[in-house]
């Protein structure tokens, strides 16, 4: 799908969705009823201005459409980033999430939505100090031997300054934005906007589980100390890993709106993307990959924010892991499930017992009017990555798996139709809205289909990279 196409459906929805119902700190959209007032005329307005759009494309000729679709993609962002302003709210963490789909936005629609982390305006540094002496008794001045009262980066609640403790140790102090946690709150507890929103993003899925799903992780993301309980969780089993480092936690500098970890170095995404040999860049995308799919099936946990800013690069596919806000925590029946369709479409394919897989779980309804060749067909996409031989993670891959699952325009058949996204899945989605985005801008490549029979419990292969022998060597330590 070309990016003109999506940008008329996911994307465009996605974007004046998200910058509608997010939260200013000041003005008409504090209260709940404001929120919903400008919900509805950003909708319109943008409902209108595709109308008049698509008019003008119609006499247009090839050319003058290109120029026109380029014009409206401008004018569209330009409107939504205008929208954002100061705003901090329940669904600004879709906004981010959506900023990162790779090709399954215009780049206009992205660097708009984008701005909702990035131009956050910072606290002042007095403020900062403020929360941290309110959460942990002291000023930062005596907390620490030395504190940066400048902040070193952006967090989606929050933002991150620098110091160093009085025994010596470098840390990143997260500090939560005061009022945040309760415009959040207040969002979260606005049901009717949330299924508005989702319904708006989600044509034709039930809202219900999706929205459900999103008020427990996000009200949990509010909480540093879950945040730190999750990171500790994958510090420790990843203890003394070869290549997948998490920065160790320090609860005596943490508390519920602060969070004290260890100070991690390496390279930005942006560094390795633009100047890292292939070679590498493929190592830090198998690291990646192997974090994720390790986690889900050794943990039972997964890390929902592939996000390019939550990861620091070293060579030879070193990799440090950021930000633990978004963890979700399967139970063994969970697992089961997604063993099921790998089991049924990949490792020994029947597209009857696909169907009945993933008609058991939720994710179609039971006896819609479709062939099972039609269900393999549109699921078969989301693990084509699994073929027995070296393959690109590419930006037409990672465009297409967007536009399939929004798939306004029915353009990959009537499966949509019939399809939803039980609650198990809601966060699990961000593999293919995130992860493949990310490894598509490193451009990585891999035999993903032998590095994933390492990760599957019920292949558990030897290890068929480098990598994978560096890390069963780390194995063999921990039995």
């Amino acid at each position: 799908m070309s990016r003109r196409g999506l940008a008329a459906g996911a994307g465009l929805v996605a974007a004046a969705t998200v910058a509608a119902i997010t939260v200013r700190r000041r003005g008409p959209l504090h209260s709940r009823a404001g929120r919903n007032l400008a919900l509805a005329q950003l909708g319109g307005r943008l409902g209108r201005r595709q109308a008049a759009h698509q008019a003008r494309r119609v006499f247009a000729s090839a050319e003058r459409r290109e120029e026109l679709d380029r014009e409206h993609e401008l004018r569209t962002a330009a409107d939504v980033a205008g929208a954002l302003g100061n705003m901090k709210g329940a669904l600004m963490k879709l906004g981010q999430l959506a900023s990162f789909l790779d090709d399954g936005l215009p780049a206009p629609m992205r660097e708009a939505l984008a701005s909702l982390q990035q131009d956050a305006p910072p606290m002042s540094g007095s403020l900062a100090a403020e929360v941290v002496a309110h959460e942990l008794g002291a000023s930062p001045d005596q907390l620490f031997a030395e504190w940066d009262p400048t902040p070193i980066a952006a967090a989606s609640i929050g933002q991150v300054h620098r110091a160093i403790t009085h025994d010596g140790q470098a840390v990143a102090v997260k500090v939560q934005y005061p009022g945040v946690d309760r415009a959040i709150r207040t969002d979260l507890d606005n049901t009717q906007l949330l299924v508005q929103a989702v319904g708006m993003m989600f044509p034709g899925l039930d809202p219900g589980p999706i929205v459900d799903e999103l008020k427990t992780r996000l009200t949990e993301e509010l909480d540093y100390r879950l945040e730190a309980k999750n990171q500790r969780l994958f510090a420790a089993f990843y203890d003394r890993h070869p290549f997948i480092h998490v920065p160790a936690v320090r609860d005596d500098l943490s508390s519920e709106r602060v969070l004290t970890t260890e100070l991690a170095t390496g390279a930005r995404f942006s560094e390795v993307t633009s100047s890292w040999s292939e070679a590498e860049r493929d190592l830090a995308g198998e690291a990646i990959y192997r974090f994720v799919f390790r986690s889900i099936y050794r943990m039972n946990a997964f890390n929902g924010d592939p996000h390019p800013g939550n990861y620091l690069f070293q060579p030879g596919g070193r990799v440090t892991f950021l930000d633990f806000g978004l963890v979700k925590h399967f139970t063994p029946g969970e697992i089961d499930e997604f063993k099921a369709m790998i089991d049924s479409i990949v490792l020994s394919p029947d597209a009857a017992r696909f169907r009945r897989v993933v008609e058991s779980i939720g994710m179609l309804q039971p006896g819609a009017p479709l062939t099972d060749d039609d269900v393999v067909d549109y699921f078969g996409h989301f693990y084509q990555l699994l073929g027995d031989d070296v393959r690109p993670v590419t930006h037409e891959y990672a465009s297409e798996t967007v536009a399939r699952l929004f798939d306004l325009n029915k353009q990959f058949g009537n499966v949509t139709r019939y399809a939803n996204v039980p609650a198990t899945f809601v966060i699990v989605q961000r593999i293919n809205l995130g992860l493949y985005a990310i490894l598509a801008s490193l451009g990585s490549r891999a035999n993903w289909y032998r590095v994933a029979r390492e990760l599957w419990p019920q292949t558990d292969d030897a290890p068929s990279t480098e990598l994978g022998r560096q890390e069963a060597a780390w194995l063999a330590t921990r039995t």
